[in-house]
């Protein structure tokens, strides 16, 4: 079996449909079905019981997802080791973060540098206002940002860290005193507006134009930084709401941090170009993989 055709495989078992699949690796439904069909015949029997409305692995099928599973990973942990071993002494990875994530990425970085002694990791700073600058002109390899991103230059690698929201308020606020915020009370406030830097669709993840309940959401007063924007809060020009990272690492005066009780989960991933050709991209990539999301 050739890796494509395991690929398509694997890809098929875990998305059990063939439009999905087709997506996600960017070949036509055809080419899906073919590189099925193929195997099953080779194999003498179905990997998969298809119907007009459901998609579901036989039991044979089942068993050669856990085998094939198991010899892709050892194949893509050989390759990363090789991609280690074949970098310089001495090469440098500019990893982009917010503000201290940093310090929450510290087992991610030292099992980097553990399998990759001649490389080492410089952290550079980005900001919610300008997030993908920085990787497009080569000053950063690598960048961790929160999801959704659908940049089609750009690879979306592991998610590497996950956590809660906070809103940041003025402390003689309001909402200060009852220990809890909610999305609806983003609607009584203004937010920052991060300017144009940055594509809607991702703002909007963070930062909604509505609430849950349809209520609109003002913006303004602008801002590009994040101490910009807490001098923004402090000053009681706004509330805004961030990643709960930002209030494990700040207490500036005047701005208080309240978990956002009814907001969905934040996850950060590693993003780089498409394009780049730095070895030690996929290490990091590998070895994030191989560690799995630290939760915050």
């Amino acid at each position: 079996m050739e890796l494509r055709d395991i690929e398509i495989f694997l890809t098929l078992a875990e998305e059990l449909h063939f439009g999905r699949t087709a997506e996600r690796l960017h070949v036509s439904q055809a080419r899906v079905s073919q590189a099925i069909s193929k195997q099953e015949r080779r194999l003498g029997v179905a990997l998969f019981d298809r119907t007009s409305r459901r998609v579901a692995l036989t039991p044979v099928g089942r068993r050669l997802r856990e085998d094939l599973q198991q010899a892709l990973d050892l194949i893509k942990a050989g390759l990363a080791r090789a991609e280690a071993a074949g970098l310089r002494t001495g090469q440098t990875l500019r990893l982009g973060v917010f503000g201290h994530a940093a310090h929450e990425l510290r087992p991610l970085v030292d099992a980097f540098r553990a399998r990759c002694p001649g490389g080492d990791v410089q952290f550079g700073e980005i900001y919610g206002s300008d997030p993908f600058t920085a990787l497009r002109t080569g000053e950063h390899d690598v960048n961790v940002l929160w999801l959704p991103i659908a940049e089609p230059d750009l690879t979306v690698g592991p998610t590497v860290l996950t956590g809660g929201r906070v809103l940041a308020v003025p402390a003689d606020h309001p909402l200060a005193g009852r220990g809890t915020a909610s999305l609806e009370d983003l609607a009584d406030n203004h937010v920052v507006d991060l300017g144009p830097g940055a594509p809607e669709y991702w703002v909007e993840s963070m930062v909604p134009t509505r609430t849950p309940l349809g209520r609109r959401i003002p913006r303004g007063p602008a801002a590009r930084t994040f101490h910009e924007i807490l001098s923004l809060v402090a000053s009681g020009q706004c509330v805004h709401p961030l990643g709960e990272i930002a209030a494990r690492y700040n207490r500036p005066p005047g701005v208080v941090f309240l978990p956002i009780h009814d907001a969905p989960a934040l996850h950060w991933a590693l993003t780089w170009r498409s394009t780049a050709d730095n070895p030690a991209i996929h290490v990091l990539a590998q070895t994030a993989a191989d560690l799995g999301p630290i939760s915050l």
